[in-house]
């Protein structure tokens, strides 16, 4: 059984003003030496029989900063999982590209031994405590993981694990005949937790997308540098939905999910094309909005050529590069970018021809239009109705409904973390519903107690090269 862990049951609220998690009352472990199958030890032996029934170990996990990290150091600390990816290696053997961070930086991490056994214990966006040591690969360091516990976030401060935005890359070097225009850039000093939060569970949906060429594209999208660091942030409008930071990753999360809950329902739909309008469908948002503070404009290539024409030029650019991309397949994700606003006077040059071109184009709008609504339903409290919209020509209802619900729309907003208190109270969430998805990970948990009380890394295993690796809507308002 792989060991994971919630920690929420263990008294301790985060971090120390030292940089010291709370190990006194969090993470310090005082349990006998287990040898569970989720990690990489070494034989099992007479002594570590005796000791496991004698000899309960005390052990002080320290927070180490990425910024900190030396070469052959060894590491035991906690960081939250950027992303998580498979990749073979010219040898055939599996492993995993694993990326730590915490708000220092971000660290390359590797998982070389058990990769089938660990690798669904944790996904990205998770704090883990992770075992291993710092190597040095193409002159930056490197973190080979030898066990990996995924952690209940609750105690912790989450700002101690937003990981910066990487820096904005050097100017190219103007010519004389050249000389280059600046571009004011309008990023926000860090993401938004709930738009980092949104990326990193818009890559767990696309890593189960099935076929290889779209996961391909759609992965190429979220990894782009570009994407990487305006995505937590992006507003998705200058106005009307989803118009604040990390509102866009927000928006294209929800009409990811919506499409796999619209495809469940309907099999007679290729989910993975739904999947890959859900995701694309807005991106190119990020070069027609440029923001900064809480000011949003239209950048002057997002005025010219728009955000739907941007996304069909980035997937053009983006397919040619991957090896025998299908052009039918590339037409028809395209189409369904070019398609998603639903009529021609809406601004999309496509009206829907494809099922999923239609599912797309209708959860967008669903989404945005549910999220304005609820905006204009939370001005003037108390009132049971709204005045005249500009937007939907009506005065809308906002009173409570006349049921045994009681509540209006707006105020069952934002309710989860009340929900979730109430379900820890009760004795944890009810049992989760099965996955769709044939290859969903299944996450089991156990107590910290269950966890061991090793105080030293076991030996490191040989790493293979990595020099060997290959990877392997009625239209929405302003949307």
């Amino acid at each position: 059984m792989i060991a994971t862990t919630i920690a929420g049951q263990v008294a301790g609220r985060g971090l120390s003003r030292r940089g010291r998690i709370n190990l006194a009352t969090l993470l310090t472990r005082r349990t006998p030496r287990t040898h569970g199958s989720g990690r990489v030890r070494r034989p099992v032996t007479p002594t570590d029989v005796h000791s496991s029934e004698t000899a309960p170990a005390d052990e002080v996990v320290r927070k180490v900063y990425v910024r900190d990290l030396r070469d052959k150091q060894p590491v035991h600390t906690v960081f939250k999982i950027t992303r998580k990816a498979r990749a073979t290696a010219r040898s055939g053997k599996v492993f995993l590209v694993v990326g730590l961070g915490d708000r220092t930086g971000e660290v390359d991490a590797r998982v070389f031994e058990q990769v089938d056994a660990i690798e669904p214990t944790f996904q990205a966006g998770d704090l883990v405590l992770v075992r291993g040591h710092v190597t040095q690969f193409q002159g930056k360091p490197q973190v080979l993981l030898e066990q990996v516990d995924r952690l209940d976030p609750e105690p912790i401060d989450p700002a101690e694990f937003e990981v910066p935005p990487p820096p904005p890359p050097a100017p190219a070097t103007a010519s004389p005949s050249a000389p280059v225009q600046p571009r004011p850039t309008h990023e926000a000093p860090r993401p938004t937790p709930d738009g980092a939060r949104a990326v990193a569970q818009m890559r767990e949906l696309v890593e189960r997308v099935a076929d290889p060429h779209v996961k391909a594209l759609l992965l190429a999208f979220l990894d782009d540098p570009v994407v990487a660091q305006r995505l937590p942030l992006a507003p998705a409008a200058k106005g009307i939905h989803h118009a604040h930071r990390g509102g866009l990753a927000e928006h294209i999360l929800s009409v990811m999910r919506l499409g796999q809950r619209v495809a469940d329902h309907y099999p007679m739909l290729d989910r993975d094309l739904v999947t890959a309008g859900a995701l694309l469908h807005d991106i190119g948002k990020l070069q027609e909005l440029a923001w900064e503070g809480g000011n949003t404009r239209y950048t002057d290539e997002g005025r010219l050529v728009g955000h739907i024409v941007m996304t069909a030029q980035a997937i053009r650019d983006k397919a040619a590069r991957i090896p025998g991309f299908p052009p039918l397949l590339e037409a028809h994700i395209t189409h369904g970018v070019l398609a998603h606003h639903g009529q021609l006077e809406y601004g999309s040059p496509k009206l829907p021809m494809t099922l999923e071109a239609y599912v797309v184009h209708a959860i967008d709008s669903l989404d945005s239009r549910i999220d304005s609504w609820l905006d204009l339903m939370a001005h003037d409290p108390g009132e049971t109705w709204t005045e005249q919209t500009k937007l939907y020509e009506r005065h809308l209802w906002k009173g409570p409904a006349p049921t045994a619900r009681g509540r209006s729309p707006v105020e069952g907003r934002g309710r989860r973390p009340e929900k979730r208190k109430r379900q820890r109270e009760r004795g944890g969430p009810p049992a989760p519903t099965p996955s769709s998805s044939p290859g969903a990970p299944k996450l089991s948990f156990k107590p910290l107690e269950a966890l061991t009380g090793d105080t030293a890394p076991s030996p490191a295993p040989a790493a293979p090269s990595e020099s060997e690796e290959t990877p392997v809507s009625d239209r929405p308002p302003d949307g």
